[in-house]
C-alpha cells in the first residue's frame, strides 16, 4: 500500500510526545515532598517520608497494572478512545486532588490511584501504535515515543518550582493552598492536551508499510519480528520472566532516585557544608532533579537508537552494567553540587533506555502485532520497582536520625546490586523459539 494515501507517520510521533508530555507528570513528585513532608504548623501537610512515597509508589503500581488494560481495550476499540479516556481520567483525579487533596488518604486514593490508572490507560497506546508505523526502526520510535514521558517531567517541575516565581510559590486556585492549587491546574492542562494528542492516535491499514522497506524474512526465532506471540504464549516462555526481572532491577534504581533526589540533595548538601540551610539546597537539588528529567528523555531516544545499531541484548545489558555502577557512586557524588547534577544526569539517561528497550525487545521476542497487550504484562515490572525503590529509600531516610546522610548510603547499594543482577540475567537472554 502507498504510504502517501495514508496518514503522514510522522504525525504520529508528534501526538505521541505531546501524550506523554502529560504522563510523565508522576515523575515530577518530587517537587511536592518538601512541602508535604514539612509539619503541619510550618505550612506543610504532615506526611512522613514514607507517606510521600506511597502516593508515588502508588501511582506507579496503578499505572503498570492499566498498561495490561489500556493495551487491551486499544485493541478492542481504538487507539484514538483509550487515549482520549486515560487523559480524562489523569486529568479528573488532579483536579479532584487539588480540592480535596488535603489528607494522606485522599492524595494517595486521587494521584496515586485515580491518576495512576489514567496515565496506565494512556501510556501503551503510542508505543503500541508507532510500533506498527515504524517496523522499520522500533527502537528509536519506542525511544521517541515515550521520549516525552521523561522531557514531561522537567515541564512540570520547573513551572511548579521556579518558572514565572513556581506555581507552588505564587498560585491560590479557588482559595486552595499551593499544592492543591497546582494539582489542579495540572489536572485542566493533562486533560486538554492528551484529548489533542490522542487525535492521531490511529493503527496504519491492514498490509502497510513502509516505502522501501520489507519485513524480515521467515526465521526459526522470534528475535527477527517473525514470530507473532500473544500473551497466553508469551507468559509460558523463560524470556518473559527474564525481561521482566531485568525491568524490575534496573528500574528500582531510576524509581528510588527520582523519589528521593530532593530530600536525598538537601541532607548530602548540607552535611557536606555547600548549601548553608535547605533552602538553597532545595533550589539545588531542585536542579538537578530537572537534569534528570531532561536527561530521561534524551537516554530513551539515544538507548533506543543504540539498540537499533548493537542489538537490543547488549544494549539490555550495557544500561544495567552502567546503571550499578553510578548508583554506587552517586552518594559520594552527591555531596557537591556539580556532582549530584552530574550523578542525576547519568541515572536519569540511563533509567530512559528501559522505556525504549523494553517494549523493543518485547516487539523482537514476541511480535510487533500483539505489542500492545504483550508489553502491558512486561511492564507490570515497572510497578514492583515502583514500590520496591521508594519504599526502601523512604523506610531507610525515616529509620535515620535527623537528616543523617548516611541513611541514603543502604538504599543506593541495594540499587545498585539491583541493577548488577539483571545485567547477570541479560547475559543469558536467548531467542525465543517458533511455537
Amino acid at each position: 500500500m502507498n504510504s502517501s494515501k495514508v496518514l503522514d507517520r510522522r504525525l504520529v510521533v508528534v501526538g505521541a510526545i505531546l501524550i506523554q508530555l502529560c504522563l510523565g507528570a508522576i515523575y515530577a513528585w518530587s517537587v511536592f515532598t518538601k512541602q508535604l513532608t514539612l509539619p503541619l504548623v510550618d505550612g506543610g501537610y504532615g506526611f512522613s517520608a514514607q507517606q510521600a512515597a506511597w502516593v508515588f509508589s502508588a501511582g506507579l503500581a496503578t499505572f503498570a497494572l492499566f498498561t495490561i488494560i489500556g493495551g487491551r481495550l486499544q485493541k478492542k476499540y481504538t487507539p484514538k478512545l483509550i487515549a482520549a479516556v486515560g487523559g480524562i481520567v489523569l486529568g479528573l483525579g488532579y483536579m479532584l486532588a487539588g480540592f480535596f487533596g488535603s489528607t494522606f488518604v485522599a492524595q494517595l486514593i486521587l494521584i496515586g490511584i485515580v491518576g495512576g490508572a489514567g496515565i496506565g490507560l494512556a501510556y501503551v497506546v503510542p508505543i503500541a501504535v508507532g510500533v506498527k508505523w515504524f517496523p522499520d526502526k522500533k527502537g528509536m520510535i519506542t525511544g521517541l515515543a515515550v521520549a516525552g514521558f521523561g522531557f514531561g517531567a522537567t515541564l512540570w517541575v520547573k513551572l511548579a518550582g521556579s518558572w514565572f516565581g513556581g506555581l507552588l510559590n505564587t498560585t491560590e486556585v479557588f482559595g486552595l493552598p499551593g499544592v492543591q492549587s497546582v494539582f489542579f491546574i495540572y489536572g485542566v492542562a493533562f486533560a486538554a492536551l492528551v484529548l489533542l494528542g490522542s487525535l492521531v492516535m490511529v493503527n496504519p491499514p491492514e498490509g502497510w508499510q513502509p516505502a522501501g522497506w520489507q519485513p524480515p524474512l521467515e526465521a526459526g526465532t522470534a528475535a527477527t519480528g517473525a514470530v507473532e506471540y500473544t500473551n497466553k504464549q508469551m507468559l509460558k516462555t523463560p524470556q518473559y520472566y527474564m525481561l521482566w526481572l531485568m525491568f524490575i532491577g534496573s528500574g528500582l534504581a531510576g524509581l528510588m532516585v527520582i523519589y528521593c533526589i530532593r530530600l536525598f540533595g538537601i541532607d548530602a548538601l548540607q552535611s557536606s557544608g555547600v548549601a548553608a540551610d535547605y533552602k538553597i539546597a532545595g533550589i539545588m537539588a531542585g536542579t538537578a532533579m530537572a537534569w534528570y528529567a531532561i536527561f530521561n528523555g534524551l537516554g530513551r531516544i539515544a538507548w533506543g537508537t543504540i539498540s537499533d545499531k548493537m542489538g537490543r541484548k547488549p544494549a539490555l545489558v550495557l544500561m544495567c552494567l552502567l546503571q550499578g555502577i553510578i548508583m554506587l557512586l552517586f552518594f559520594k557524588m552527591g555531596q557537591s553540587e556539580m556532582g549530584l547534577v552530574i550523578g542525576a544526569c547519568i541515572i536519569g539517561f540511563n533509567f530512559g533506555g528501559n522505556f525504549a528497550l523494553f517494549p523493543a525487545a518485547t516487539a523482537d521476542y514476541f511480535g510487533n502485532k500483539n505489542v500492545g497487550t504483550n508489553y502491558g504484562w512486561v511492564f507490570t515490572a515497572y510497578g514492583i520497582a515502583g514500590i520496591a525503590g521508594p519504599q526502601v529509600a523512604g523506610w531507610f531516610k525515616d529509620a535515620a536520625v535527623g537528616g543523617d546522610v548516611g541513611a541514603w548510603w543502604t538504599p543506593f547499594v541495594i540499587a545498585a546490586v539491583s541493577c548488577f543482577i539483571a545485567a547477570g540475567i541479560g547475559l543469558m537472554l536467548k531467542p525465543v523459539k517458533r511455537a
